[in-house]
């Protein structure tokens, strides 16, 4: 007699069977989904051997055979681990579970950092990581000479003038110690302070042509105090590794903590704009701007074997200041009324090279185009546009893990740039 399609046994064995389909069919699920996060982390841990082994071709990581072989065993051995127990899943229930708790392994955090290369602008293309101080020190001196003709009169024919040539030459030498503290947060945000102490000299060597005397005049100035304190905020917008570019935004505050140029006494008596009685050049030399600026920029940094590739995108916003007066001599004032210096677009390109696992260098170029400076809604007096261009050159010595000294040399290309400015800093890790 044949068994009956309604048969409790049969339809018993029939469910026993559907649910051991759906317990393997769930088992292959969670083996697939897990394979998935496997590869996942084989690729980001081939990035991070990628990016590792081009870091240390330039002396900004680890000595190529120290980190780069165990970051292949931890690539290799995830793969090797989830393969066998898809094979064998029925007898190895127990093993497959014990795998799939094991931790995968991560990359570490130099794999979504730019490399570093040496430093030869303001601002570093590397941030500082998670959970680590940089307290730079840095000292800088700078020296410019240029040349003035002033012509005071009229010319009755050509070739001919009338009245007062003025002819001078000023030479300044400037020497600025900073003290730069970095701190990284969260692996890809870091925040900067900067305090400078400056000091400056100014000598102005001057001749009046058509006066009778055939002596120079030496007018000497100096200053020194506490400049323009800074604070910069950064965060790298991406990821990037070889031949990948990284892009880090920041935002510049400059304060005016400084002494500004309407503080310190200037050597006129009445409306020194016309220079109507003395020299019309200040006593004291300012240490500060005199006005409250922010500048936001963007820095890109394109790792093409065996260099880096690196710039600066940047705009200088000043702030306007209003009712300005400046001291005069004599303890006069001289109202200027509402003043607002000129705006500044930045750019700058460099290539930095590394010479072997502690040495590298970079070499760059860097301008910025200066607005007009503007009185009561008005161009200033003898006020012009000025670009300024420097070639620099730098290189970075790491002594050790905490450790490293950076030295940049830059040479001005323009009339208005300093002809010379040498620039070192030490970073030091905590």
């Amino acid at each position: 007699m044949r068994t009956s399609s309604t048969d409790p046994e049969e339809i018993a064995r029939l469910d026993n069977l559907q649910r051991e389909i759906n317990t393997q069919t769930q088992r292959l699920e969670e083996l697939r989904n897990s394979l998935v996060q496997q590869q996942r982390a084989v690729a980001d841990l081939q990035q991070a051997l990628d990016e590792e082994r081009l870091s240390a071709e330039r002396g900004a990581g680890a000595a190529p055979g120290t980190v780069l072989p165990s970051l292949a065993q931890q690539a290799q051995a995830p793969v090797a681990q989830q393969v066998q127990p898809q094979q064998a899943q029925a007898q190895q229930p127990q093993q497959n579970a014990q795998q799939k708790q094991q931790p995968v392994g991560q990359a570490p955090e130099s794999s979504t950092r730019p490399p570093e290369v040496a430093q030869i602008f303001d601002q570093p293309g590397v941030l500082t990581p998670a959970g680590q101080f940089v307290l730079e020190p840095s000292l800088q001196y700078g020296y410019s000479a240029t040349d003035r003709v002033a012509l005071v009169g009229f010319t009755i024919i050509p070739a001919i003038l009338i009245g007062l040539i003025d002819v001078r030459q000023v030479k300044t030498t400037s020497g600025v110690g900073t003290i730069t503290g970095r701190m990284g947060i969260g692996g890809r945000f870091e925040l900067e302070a900067k305090v400078p102490y400056v000091y400056l000299n100014a000598d102005t060597v001057s001749r009046e042509i058509f006066t009778g005397s055939a002596q120079d005049r030496v007018f000497n100035a100096n200053g020194d105090g506490m400049g323009d304190v800074e604070m910069t905020a950064r965060y790298q917008l991406n990821r990037g590794g070889p031949d990948k570019a990284f892009y880090i935004g920041w935002l510049r505050y400059k304060s005016r903590t400084g002494k500004d140029l309407f503080e310190v006494v200037t050597d006129c008596v009445t409306r020194c704009v016309q220079n109507t009685t003395g020299t019309g050049l200040p006593l004291e030399l300012p240490t500060g701007t005199g006005f409250e600026a922010i500048q936001p920029g963007v820095t890109w940094l394109y790792p093409s074997d065996p260099v880096v590739f690196f710039g600066t995108f940047s705009y200088l916003y000043n702030f306007e200041r209003k009712n300005v007066s400046r001291t005069v001599l004599g303890g006069l004032t001289e109202e200027l009324g509402d003043v607002k210096l000129g705006d500044i677009w930045g750019f700058n390109l460099g290539m930095g090279l590394a010479l072997n696992e502690k040495a590298s260098i970079s070499l760059g170029y860097d301008t910025s185009f200066i607005g007009k400076t503007e009185q009561n809604g008005e161009t200033a007096p003898g006020s012009v546009r000025i670009t300024l261009g420097t070639m620099l050159l730098g290189g970075t010595y790491r002594f050790n893990e905490r450790v490293s000294l950076n030295v940049a040399l830059g040479v001005g290309v323009t009339r208005d740039t300093p002809d010379m400015t040498l620039t070192a800093r030490v970073p030091i890790n905590f």
